[in-house]
């Protein structure tokens, strides 16, 4: 996977429709879980709870939080475009986000991008970002929406 550098708007916006790329995959283990639990104190027990999921959850594991998928957007990001000659970038918004799927303890997942929209605000570069969260040997998404950020360009 190569990382895709942008150096100004004028080339990012070359970019828009297209696909930007695809993240490493990663996978979320039960130390993870836990940390996002504890970090959210989001301690439900068909995250956290082992013994009890086997038994009692449909899926006969634990599963990942579904907001801790969505956290996981700026370490694939970051493996996905690298944005210089910015100041600052802001994340703007969410758009029509779903979770399609939940993940499995042990799973492995992935971030795929397409440059949806761009609009230039008085220098302000507005980025609209396509994007799904895959789950390795799954057909379904985990998670997709629209994410928005700011690019303010020097």
């Amino acid at each position: 996977m190569e990382q895709l550098v942008i150096n100004s708007y004028e080339e990012f916006a070359t970019y828009e429709g297209k696909e930007l790329g695809t993240s490493e995959w990663l996978q979320v283990d039960q130390a993870r879980i836990n940390a996002f639990a504890d970090a959210t104190l989001d301690h439900q027990w068909i995250h956290v709870d082992v013994e009890r999921a086997k038994k009692e959850s449909p899926y006969k594991s634990t599963i990942a939080h579904g907001y801790l998928t969505l956290s996981l957007l700026p370490h694939f990001w970051g493996q996905i475009l690298k944005v210089n000659n910015v100041s600052m970038m802001v994340n703007y918004g969410m758009d029509k986000m779903r979770f399609g799927k939940p993940v499995l303890v042990g799973s492995r997942v992935r971030l795929v991008t397409k440059l949806a929209s761009i609009e230039n605000l008085r220098g302000i570069c507005k980025a609209g970002i396509d994007f799904k969260i895959e789950i390795e040997g799954e057909r379904k998404p985990a998670l997709q929406g629209l994410a928005t950020f700011l690019y303010y360009f020097k």
